[in-house]
């Protein structure tokens, strides 16, 4: 492999990785709170949507971007509501919003199938660009690459290194023990949630804006589900899911050049590599974790205060 063939192939990950980073990092702060939110994909679906949808109307990618995110935080709003203050299942509720989302999308996208528009900038700074290797794989992506990488840092710092995070880390971990100590319990979950879903709805933004660009149903291709999978898969820790989002990137890429090569492998296989990954990921993981429980101990759990 020539290094022009490997620079290309790492770029690809990256890119590839960028949708998985961003929603599972917004997932990963949701469930740091005790809130398992199972609508990622549906959140994402809206998120290309409405931000494709606003950008070709607007013409502006800034505007594009804002909608998505409002997309996936309109939705979690409405699954906060249910399962924070009115105590609803959340397994079933994050089911529903996936359905619901993706019926919000396929009404919002209806007009704009088959459109297409220039991508999101891309990032040249003048010899740092032109660097054999590093200098495509650092310095050569567009804005949401970099948002990425940002949450990551963002989120890691948060988790340990501030009282806020601190705060949402124990109310994840036992919520009546953080309420006796007077903690906010459902505001903070509450914050959670709403930021889990503008992650999300910012992933499905790249997909629409940048990654591909064009709007068409069911483009997310199941992306919000790998996205849950990496947060389990991290054992809850942002850097894990940035290292876990490259690994299935990475299969994503990987499967496509393999089509290309025409190995004589079926292609239905070939595309079903990142989900198999995915499940043999977990499997692997649940074998080395029988000796303990990883997850936040009030995951999933509803919590209403005493009256």
């Amino acid at each position: 492999m020539t290094l022009t063939m490997l620079e290309l192939v790492l770029f690809t990950i990256l890119t590839a990785a960028t949708p998985l980073v961003i929603a599972a990092i917004g997932e990963l702060v949701t469930e740091r709170s005790g809130v398992l939110n199972l609508g990622v994909e549906g959140m994402m679906i809206a998120g290309a949507a409405c931000a494709f949808a606003i950008a070709i109307v607007t013409g502006s990618t800034a505007l594009g971007i804002l909608a998505g995110i409002g997309a996936g935080m309109l939705l979690s709003t409405i699954f906060a509501v249910l399962v924070i203050f009115l105590a609803a299942n959340q397994v079933a509720t994050g089911l529903a919003l996936t359905i619901m989302g993706t019926g919000l999308a396929g009404l919002v996208g209806s007009g704009f199938i088959g459109l297409k528009r220039d991508a999101a900038v891309h990032l040249y700074i003048p010899l740092l660009s032109d660097l054999p290797l590093i200098g495509k794989l650092l310095f050569s992506h567009d804005l949401f690459v970099y948002l990425g990488w940002a949450l990551v840092a963002g989120v890691a710092w948060f988790l340990n290194q501030t009282r806020s995070g601190l705060v949402l880390r124990a109310i994840g971990e036992n919520h009546h023990s953080a309420h006796a100590l007077g903690l906010p319990v459902r505001r903070v979950r509450f914050l959670a949630v709403l930021f889990g879903g503008a992650c999300a709805g910012l992933a499905g933004a790249y997909l629409s804006l940048s990654y591909t660009p064009f709007w068409a149903p069911g483009m997310t291709a199941g992306r919000g589900w790998i996205a849950l999978a990496l947060v389990v898969f991290a054992s809850w820790r942002p850097l894990y899911a940035f290292a876990g989002a490259l690994l299935f990137g990475g299969a994503t890429v990987l499967q496509l050049h393999a089509q290309a090569a025409a190995l004589g492998i079926p292609g239905q296989l070939l595309t079903a590599v990142p989900y198999l990954a995915t499940i043999l990921a977990l499997i692997v993981l649940s074998l080395r974790r029988k000796l303990g429980q990883t997850a936040p101990g009030s995951l999933g759990l509803s919590f209403m205060p005493d009256r």
